[in-house]
């Protein structure tokens, strides 16, 4: 079990789930392993002729599409599927935003109008004395107008340095229009139509783009807009949250129009009582992957687990309805809830389950609907049975927005990232690094995710992070000023004054957009270059997995970031693209991809490009001991996934 995960709730419920005869990931993971010629790139599935398998002495397919077309053109449709997931979900924020400003979901309100007269701002629109309501209705229109622009480019392409800007203009890669993108990746990757690896890809970084500084960035700010933006908030993670006389209700997916509104349905004083009549003492509302992130952000709701953890949460015996909505939900729940009382609630009109209960969410009556979903759960309570529930549960601070982090180091009247950058300038801490995204069943549960984020801080390395990485720290402390002790003691100096954690939660996946805005930001602040490349930083994806990923990935690269995946690359087969989006995207746009499977190298090669990038903005070496002795954690240290299994770290069995 240990070999599966290094969290001690999780091996424990792995253990009771190989008890009860129950099938996991994990189990299907060992039973069933990926076909090898797909999971290179090595194969073309575009046409019926094929599938074409290029292995052996085949080297091009019926058609006559060579490797690294078919690798070019597999990699440019995961892309493009992964900004169509991310940008989808910025649609329908900004038609509830839109909805919410017409009177037509009179359940959500304009939370954050500063937020709202900043983003008007960035997207041309008129703010002056009129009403919030008009405001927030001309950013909807104007933010739906960016889904289906045909000519010139997205507004928020300005946002970005302005060197960075003049280059995406250059190389023709700034995104018209964020369908316009995606849409044209499927056209050009269609059988028979751009049969040129980089010419394939270089449209790939733009559709990418049209993820990073359109969809994403949409939702993110429409996010901040209707319910708040992040500040700082004290909560709880891990299986221990579920409590075992109260109704528990776990969130799942990634939309907060749904679970914003569950939020304010299962503190509603009328619910409570009716759960008490049903012979709980409440109701405890938790999450997994990204909804628990936005409902963290903004409410404190504690943090169930991450993205492997979702079907052993049902194992507990202890929840009562598992509610879903888009993203990231395997199917796999439904067979596991046979074995138990949970209900497992399908929400989006997008996304329905064999298995499930379908309640369709409808912005327009949001707080009913949620009413309905809580009742639900509070009507199966009296169907619970024998419960388990580990005993592990640790502390986090989260909700660390780049609005937040400019106004910790400034106050109201003097935010700004001066004191950051000047920091980074004098060494006290080494660079910045973006620790994001999934987790994947082929390696250990968190082990790359706790040790790269452990090495990164021990070496004065400041790491903001979201998604699943950012519940995989919390689940071992490191949201917390305690952890400070692990980190470096330049960082811990700076941490200290200021205080806040080395390790800095912004939230959910899309939020990765934040991280964009924090690095522009540095850039245009001076003294760390003029470009985002230019910055000491780097952006690791220790586990991934999904399309989302890749898209995500891609725009940091776009923007000027060496991003570094760990695990298997999907281009394997082609020394040809995996030159492409390393060497010669390097060459094009300052950034670089690259998968790398060993955490260890993942550390010294992020390491060794902060060290670079210092050297070239003419930066005092980096010295470990010039403030005080060295925390520095380096590859064959004692592992701190070890020091977890051993308990030193584990996560500490707090009050409830």
């Amino acid at each position: 079990m240990e070999k599966k995960s290094i969290d001690a709730a999780t091996i424990e419920m792995l253990e009771q789930a190989q008890a009860d005869g129950i099938s996991t990931v994990f189990d299907r993971a060992e039973a069933t392993k990926p076909c090898p010629i797909g999971h290179e790139g090595n194969c073309c599935k575009l046409c019926f002729m094929g599938p074409c398998r290029l292995v052996g002495k085949t080297t091009v397919g019926f058609c006559g599409a060579t490797m690294e077309t078919v690798q070019a053109r597999n990699l440019a449709r995961a892309i493009a599927a992964g900004a169509a997931a991310h940008s989808d979900h910025g649609r329908d924020m900004a038609l509830t935003l839109l909805a919410a400003a017409t009177g037509q979901a009179p359940d959500y309100q304009i939370k954050d109008e500063r937020k709202l007269r900043a983003v008007a701002a960035h997207l041309g629109v008129e703010t002056g004395e009129r009403p919030k309501e008009e405001i927030a209705a001309d950013v909807a229109r104007a933010a739906l107008a960016e889904f289906g622009r045909q000519e010139g480019e997205l507004l928020f392409v300005r946002r970005a340095p302005p060197k960075r800007q003049e280059l995406w203009r250059r190389l023709g890669i700034a995104p018209r229009g964020i369908d316009r993108e995606i849409v044209e990746t499927l056209h050009r990757t269609h059988m028979g139509t751009d049969q040129d690896a980089e010419h394939i890809l270089t449209h790939a970084l733009r559709t990418a783009l049209g993820d990073g500084f359109g969809g994403s960035m949409i939702s993110t700010d429409i996010s901040d807009i209707l319910f708040g933006t992040p500040t700082p908030v004290a909560a709880r993670s891990n299986f221990g949250v579920l409590e075992e006389d109260e109704v528990n209700i776990v969130v799942h997916g990634h939309e907060p129009t749904l679970s914003d509104m569950i939020v304010v349905a299962a503190s509603d004083p009328e619910l409570i009582e009716y759960a008490k009549s049903k012979g709980a003492k409440g109701i405890n509302l938790t999450g997994i992957c990204c909804t628990a992130n936005e409902v963290l952000v903004r409410h404190g709701v504690p943090l169930l687990g991450n993205y492997l953890q979702q079907e052993l949460a049902i194992v507990t015996g202890a929840i009562d309805a598992m509610v879903v909505d888009i993203q990231c939900v395997m199917q796999g729940l439904a067979s596991v809830a046979e074995h138990y009382h949970t209900k497992i609630i399908t929400t989006s009109p997008k996304a329905k389950m064999s298995g499930a209960i379908h309640i369709e969410f409808d912005e327009h009556r949001a707080l009913d609907i949620a009413k309905l979903i809580v009742r639900t759960a509070v009507d199966n309570f009296p169907n619970r049975k024998q419960t388990h529930i580990p005993d592990v549960v640790d502390r986090l601070v989260a909700g660390f927005s780049h609005e937040y982090i400019a106004y910790m180091q400034g106050g109201v009247y003097r935010e700004s990232f001066r004191p950051l950058n000047d920091n980074i300038m004098n060494g006290r801490i080494r660079g910045a690094a973006g620790v994001v995204g999934c987790c994947n069943v082929h390696t250990c549960h968190d082990e790359s995710h706790i040790n790269i984020v452990q090495g990164l801080i021990a070496n004065d390395v400041l790491v903001v992070t979201t998604g699943c990485n950012a519940i995989a720290c919390a689940k071992y402390g490191l949201l917390t000023p305690e952890v400070m002790e692990r980190a470096g003691p330049g960082l811990r100096e700076v941490c200290q004054a200021i205080g806040i954690p080395p390790v800095l939660h912004m939230g959910s996946c899309v939020d990765n957009t934040r991280i964009l805005t924090v690095l522009t930001q540095m850039a245009t602040e001076g003294g760390l270059g003029e470009d985002i490349s230019d910055l000491p930083a780097v952006g690791i994806c220790p586990e991934w997995m999904s399309e989302k990923a890749l898209s995500i990935g891609t725009y940091c690269v776009a923007s000027g970031i060496y991003t570094i995946f760990g695990g298997a690359s999907p281009v394997a087969g082609s020394p040809e693209v995996t030159k492409i989006i390393s060497a010669g995207w390097e060459e094009k746009v300052g950034g670089k991809l690259e998968f790398e499977p060993d955490w260890r190298k993942i550390l010294e090669k992020s390491l060794a490009h902060i060290d670079a990038k210092r050297k070239a903005l003419k930066l005092e070496e980096y010295n470990p001991t010039r403030y005080a002795a060295s925390a520095a954690y380096l590859p064959g240290d004692s592992l701190p996934s070890d020091e977890y299994r051993q308990g030193k770290y584990s996560a500490s069995k707090v009050a409830k």
